[in-house]
């Protein structure tokens, strides 16, 4: 089953937790925690998401290389820049359950990119 979802302006955290209660299938009746699901969802329009607040500037994601010393941090408006999808696959990576079930089911999770227009306005 597909749910596709329009994410014009809508709150990061929330379309976040929305999309992890779908993709768990809290919302059929044959429930099952350690299923994996079958509800695939759809995401629209993730480049005009928003987020509530000083957020833009001051949320920082941080990553490591493995090197000593060699913690990485950008904020939300740099990596929103390079790409929309990461923010929100990483909102709703957090928000899933964190055992062996949560990489298959973010396979289920697809965001469609924006299209990007080649003809020139005369």
């Amino acid at each position: 089953m597909d749910h596709i979802i329009d994410a014009k302006n809508q709150t990061l955290g929330r379309l976040a937790s929305k999309i992890a209660h779908l993709l768990q299938g809290k919302d059929s009746v044959k429930y099952e925690p350690r299923e994996i699901g079958v509800n695939r969802v759809v995401v629209k329009n993730i480049e005009k998401i928003k987020v509530t607040g000083n957020k833009a500037v001051g949320k920082v994601y941080y990553r490591h290389t493995g090197y000593m010393g060699h913690l990485r941090e950008k904020t939300y408006s740099q990596i929103f820049a390079e790409s929309p999808e990461k923010v929100l696959q990483h909102a709703v990576r957090g928000m899933l359950p964190k055992n062996f079930i949560r990489d298959r089911r973010m396979r289920l999770l697809v965001i469609e990119k924006p299209e990007k227009s080649t003809s020139k306005k005369k």
